[in-house]
């Protein structure tokens, strides 16, 4: 015998780890693919070293700026954010391990510097695709640094 749905009960919750659903505008949909493809944008006008660093600096500004009237925007602003900060840190310990080596490391890091830009560039390419069709991505293999 079924017992009748209790109307007070509280609505299921979500398993830890799963995407949190947004209601998401059209105009929070692009800033939040703007958030992911400012990364590239970045990139392309601070090339060489200091584009791991550019690669940041977009997703931050998008963030900083819309996280508090857009929460589809906060979240997939913060997930950009944290991604290109961890690819910052591994082009980071690359070129040390670089100059640790005295340039021996070559063999390491030039592979490695190819390997990770291409993971950057497909998972880019992959979230700002998912957060202009208004679904929560999350970048594997990417450092929580900003919860």
């Amino acid at each position: 015998m079924e017992t009748p749905p209790d109307e007070h009960a509280a609505p299921p919750q979500q398993p830890p780890g799963a995407p949190v659903a947004f209601e998401t505008d059209p105009s929070a949909r692009q800033w939040a693919m703007f958030a992911h493809l400012s990364a590239l944008l970045g990139a392309l006008v601070t090339t060489g070293w200091a584009g791991s660093i550019g690669c940041f600096i977009g997703p931050l500004v998008i963030w900083l700026a819309k996280k508090d009237a857009m929460p589809f925007v906060n979240d997939q602003g913060k997930e950009a954010l944290n991604f290109n900060l961890t690819v910052a840190i591994v082009f980071l310990l690359l070129t040390l391990t670089w100059v640790a080596t005295l340039g021996l490391g070559l063999i390491i890091v030039i592979p490695g510097y190819i390997l990770v830009g291409l993971y950057w560039l497909v998972m880019t390419i992959v979230a700002s695709i998912k957060a202009n069709d208004g679904e929560t991505y999350r970048y594997p293999l990417c450092l929580r640094l900003i919860p």
